[in-house]
């Protein structure tokens, strides 16, 4: 539980982040967002920990599969296909970028501490 809110968490805060510096300020679609990244983000993470085998390939068709799910939920909050697209490819790129340098961040300090 501990790992997945590890992972839920600062990903809820950096997309509400990109939002609102794309100056969105209609609630039900922050809200949604929450809500959708904690369908998509749980039930990724869930797949990868328990059912993965080739991680990397895994991880890429997952991603693309959260910013299609995503971009389908913006759209259904927005009725804006341009703006539902964009904002499920930026919040979910940057989001990732984040956690990768995070990742490369603390395998930096493991090496530096060995």
């Amino acid at each position: 539980m501990l790992h997945l809110l590890s992972t839920l968490l600062p990903t809820v805060a950096i997309e509400l982040g990109v939002l609102l510096f794309l100056c969105e300020r209609r609630r039900r679609v922050l809200w949604g967002s929450v809500g959708m990244n904690v369908v998509t983000n749980v039930a990724l993470n869930l797949y990868m920990t328990y059912c993965s085998t080739l991680w990397t390939r895994d991880a890429a068709v997952g991603e693309l599969a959260v910013v299609a799910a995503e971009a389908a939920a913006y759209y259904a909050l927005t009725r804006n296909g341009r703006q539902a697209c964009i904002y499920s490819v930026l919040c979910n790129g940057i989001s990732l970028l984040t956690g990768l340098l995070f990742q490369l961040a603390a395998a930096y300090i493991r090496l530096a501490m060995a």
